[in-house]
């Protein structure tokens, strides 16, 4: 259940923002205290997932604060503007299935789990947030119960399309009643990638709580918050991510909630994130495994249970747009051409941030046909199809999405056959051969 303070502090941004799109956040969204800490302040950038049509050139991009706090009473990292989900998700432009490696993970996710949880055909399997079915098409395809809860209806379409039963919703408390009522309890709760885009963390958390049947199980990916410091990962903060995790939080919220992490993994996915898992609080404490409290202990003993720890992030984040700044402008002095790969959301962040028009990276490429012929948001870059590269032979590829580099420097090879040089920016300026 929600604390009073929480719940009242809600209540008094729905109220906010009855009016407008955007008020200014200035409660922690899960204990109520005032917000008064910068943990980094991005300046102000337009949403990373509008990307701007060709007829839309002529209209002017709407910017909104990217200042992220951290709250001294839980410390829980978070943005201090929101912008309504329904302005962000109603229409996506992010596929997970374009990604391989990322595939290849949901497969993999779902023989370890079908394994270790014993599930069986009369199981039933949630995922919120399934975005185009990524991962449930691995649990369709072998025969069991599976639903998919996903707020942007051109993305569940997709879904639909491959025979994944999807319903357009937002979740929260009363979409986990009406669910249960409807279709009963989830054996198995996934959500991958959600976590953080979640602006009522209290309704969210007690939601999956209400949904989840008694013996079950819920597992939640999200990017850890202590790469993000160690790696300089400022441009995965944009709108849509309004939280931002370390174990040491997301285990206060869930116990708020009654519900316990018994387990957790660290992945290299996104630039390192966290799965955890978790059941109801009553269960048996002995599925409790060593990993959960050795890496509590890690973040404690790195000095993360202590907001002084936090301070200095955004010097680092400066160095990062100096040391890609002084390349982008040396290679434009050189008369070198500079290209990127990827527009993803973290991109647009980079982007924004560092100032990069069109000037200095001519084009981005994407293998989502969703994206090509658009343009960036605010820097406005075109995005073409990868078959560009090739084209217009450049001497750096800028690869945006960095967490998939090996992936994208896999294939895209074949620009060494003209000297071409891939480039990473985060956590610091690399050039590889």
């Amino acid at each position: 259940m929600a604390t009073t303070e929480s719940c009242t502090t809600w209540a008094l941004l729905h109220a906010a923002t009855a009016g407008d799109s955007m008020a200014a956040f200035s409660f922690c969204r899960f204990c109520g205290a005032r917000l008064e800490d910068t943990f980094v302040d991005l300046g102000e950038s337009p949403l990373c997932e509008k990307y701007v049509a060709p007829h839309q050139l002529k209209e002017p991009d709407r910017y909104y604060p990217l200042h992220a706090w951290i709250c001294r009473q839980c410390l829980l990292v978070q943005l201090e503007a929101i912008v309504p989900p329904e302005e962000i998700f109603s229409e996506y432009a992010y596929f997970s299935s374009y990604s391989d490696s990322w595939v290849s993970h949901a497969r993999a996710y779902a023989d370890t789990a079908i394994q270790r949880f014993n599930l069986g055909k009369d199981s039933r399997i949630v995922e919120i947030a399934s975005n185009d079915g990524y991962l449930l098409q691995h649990f369709a395809a072998r025969g069991f119960n599976v639903l998919g809860i996903e707020p942007a209806a051109n993305v569940a379409t997709v879904a639909e399309n491959r025979g994944i039963p999807t319903q357009v919703l937002y979740f929260g408390l009363d979409t986990a009643r009406d669910l249960r009522d409807r279709v009963g309890r989830a054996d198995l709760l996934i959500g991958n990638n959600v976590l953080a885009h979640v602006p009522d963390l209290n309704d969210f958390v007690t939601g999956m709580e209400e949904l989840l049947a008694p013996d079950g199980v819920i597992t939640m990916e999200f990017p850890h918050l202590l790469r993000l410091i160690e790696q300089s990962q400022f441009d995965t903060i944009y709108h849509e991510h309004f939280s931002y995790f370390m174990l040491l939080t997301a285990e206060r919220i869930f116990d708020a909630h009654h519900l316990r992490i018994f387990d957790v993994e660290e992945l290299a996915t996104h630039g390192g994130s966290l799965r955890i898992y978790a059941e109801h609080a009553e269960r048996d404490p002995d599925r409790m495994t060593g990993r959960v409290a050795q890496l509590l202990d890690r973040e404690r003993s790195g000095g993360y249970d202590r907001i002084e720890q936090y301070a200095g992030f955004s010097d680092r984040v400066k160095a990062v747009k100096r040391s890609l700044l002084e390349f982008l402008t040396r290679a434009k002095a050189e008369g070198r051409r500079v290209a990127g790969y990827g527009a993803p959301g973290k991109g647009n962040t980079l982007l924004n941030y560092c100032g990069i028009g069109s000037d200095l990276l001519e084009y981005t490429v994407d293998r989502n046909p969703y994206k090509q012929g658009l343009y960036t948001p605010g820097m406005r870059i075109p995005i073409r199809h990868p078959e560009r590269i090739t084209e217009t032979r450049p001497d750096y590829l800028l690869i945006l999405p960095w967490n998939l580099k090996d992936e994208i420097m896999e294939q895209m090879a074949h620009i060494r056959q003209w000297g071409g040089r891939f480039v990473v920016p985060i956590p610091g300026l690399q050039v590889f051969d």
